[in-house]
């Protein structure tokens, strides 16, 4: 048992290195447990419960500070300053066929609609968000300055 234990503790670290964010340091310190038990001759029964036991409890404990504090900043891409933004539609908005396409930001959007409507070419619409490459839009009804 003492074998596995540093094999899962090695393995567990190596992971913890290989990822971004924390992923097993949970399970190290499981592992740690339990081959220290180990070597203090526990019965393996007792070493699956100080692994399962200090894993769990470390896991609990700390999980909601780190992903508190950890990758907390989004990056805001250039795409998002055409949210809110008028489109004029170049292509039939249809979510039956699936087509559609809006210029916006001088540049061609694919687009549907945020309630299935169907839009013509030359209606402009107001962007209310992006979902993957496409843009969601609905019919503008405020008056276009002259």
């Amino acid at each position: 048992m003492v074998l596995l234990w540093a094999i899962a503790l090695v393995a567990f670290i190596v992971i913890e290195f290989c990822t971004v964010g924390l992923a097993s340091v949970w399970f190290a310190l499981g592992s740690l447990c339990a081959l220290l038990s180990a070597l203090l001759g526990a019965p393996p029964w007792l070493q699956v419960l100080w692994f399962a036991l200090i894993s769990v409890i470390t896991l609990a404990a700390t999980r909601p500070l780190v992903k508190k504090y950890i990758n907390t900043r989004t990056t805001a891409t250039n795409a998002d300053r055409v949210i809110g933004e008028r489109a004029v539609v170049k292509e039939r908005i249809d979510e039956l066929s699936g087509t559609g396409t809006v210029f916006a930001d001088g540049k061609i959007w694919t687009a549907r609609t945020a309630n299935g409507a169907t839009l013509e070419p030359g209606e402009i619409v107001r962007v209310l968000e992006i979902r993957g490459v496409r843009l969601i839009v609905e019919p503008d009804t405020a008056p276009v300055a002259e």
